[in-house]
């Protein structure tokens, strides 16, 4: 796409916070990202709250000077592989720039960064009904973790410790 650009996020750099906090404000405020604008306090906090986490890989997606899209990603660890991996924890691109590659843009940023870091895969979740967004991470390689197809495919679960 003609002015694509993915720049990694530097959110103490102050434009960028205000990008960061504000796609993710949009992606919150989307039916497939729970329908509500993120609490005040989020809003206020994320950026310096992440700014020191050293497992913490984001880019951003910009469009000539506008800021359009958004990736989020946290180092984890495969004990199975005895190596880093990488999950994709948010993923987001406006919907007036939608399908226009920019997902596909964002994804190959984390798969890069996943690379350099030694990672062994890449992981995320998806809602089971966001059938565009299963089929884009289909074509970019992603497919449900199962050990054993006799034993199913794994399902993702949380457990909230604090309301909200």
């Amino acid at each position: 796409m003609r002015g694509l650009r993915i720049v990694p996020t530097d959110l103490n750099d102050p434009a960028h916070a205000a990008a960061f906090v504000s796609l993710l404000d949009a992606y919150a405020r989307d039916p497939m990202g729970g329908g509500k604008a993120l609490p005040d306090e989020v809003r206020t906090t994320l950026p310096q709250r992440l700014a020191g986490r050293a497992g913490f890989v984001s880019f951003l997606a910009f469009v000539d000077d506008e800021a359009v899209g958004l990736i989020n990603c946290f180092e984890g660890f495969s004990t199975f592989a005895a190596q880093p991996l990488l999950n994709v924890h948010d993923i987001a691109v406006l919907p007036a720039h939608r399908r226009r590659g920019i997902a596909r843009a964002l994804l190959a940023a984390a798969e890069e960064a996943a690379r350099e870091r030694g990672c062994c895969k890449l992981t995320l979740e998806v809602l089971s009904n966001n059938h565009a967004a299963m089929a884009a991470y289909a074509q970019q390689g992603f497919a449900p973790y199962e050990l054993d197809p006799a034993a199913g495919r794994a399902v993702f679960l949380q457990k909230r410790l604090q309301a909200g």
